[in-house]
């Protein structure tokens, strides 16, 4: 990954509202933390680039006193009383769109029966619209994510019913 690519990353992270995001390839790993949620200018940004041999972690700076990072748990209480349902998650960093365009329907609403394959929203990561399509079969039960928001890997963005 060269400086550039770098550069890009640390901008699109401010502008996403995410307060901290790790990326790990298979010779560095880079953790990029701003003390400002929202898309407003990065209070701290802290770059670490480690040599895959020295994995230890160390942080390089304190983290800032700012707001958490989007917290993935507000579904882990409804997955644990709903253990019935099927967590679909966000598997990029980017924004959330439950539209293909401004103008057009929702993909899926609560109550909709899905298909395996069914595109159940979109997500944009660098100025590329994602697809992300549903892995099982069954009925929304609850859209977790609001319309145009940043989501983080591994988020939970819909509870679905398999049966």
């Amino acid at each position: 990954m060269d400086i550039k690519e770098i550069q890009s990353l640390i901008k699109f992270v401010s502008k996403s509202g995410a307060s901290e995001v790790k990326l790990e390839m298979e010779d560095f790993k880079i953790t990029i933390r701003t003390g400002a949620a929202g898309g407003s200018a990065p209070e701290t940004t802290v770059i670490q680039q480690i040599p895959m041999a020295q994995a230890p972690a160390i942080p390089v700076a304190p983290a800032p006193e700012a707001a958490p990072a989007i917290p993935a748990t507000p579904a882990a209480p409804a997955a644990e009383e709903n253990d019935k349902y099927i967590t679909v998650k966000s598997p990029i960093i980017g924004t959330f769109y439950r539209k293909p365009s401004p103008d057009k329907d929702p993909f899926v609403e609560v109550g909709s029966n899905i298909s395996k394959g069914d595109v159940l929203c979109v997500i944009e990561a660098m100025k590329l619209f994602n697809d992300i399509e549903s892995e099982v079969s069954g009925k929304i039960v609850k859209i977790l994510v609001d319309d145009s928001s940043p989501v983080e890997f591994d988020q939970p963005l819909f509870l679905v019913d398999p049966s």
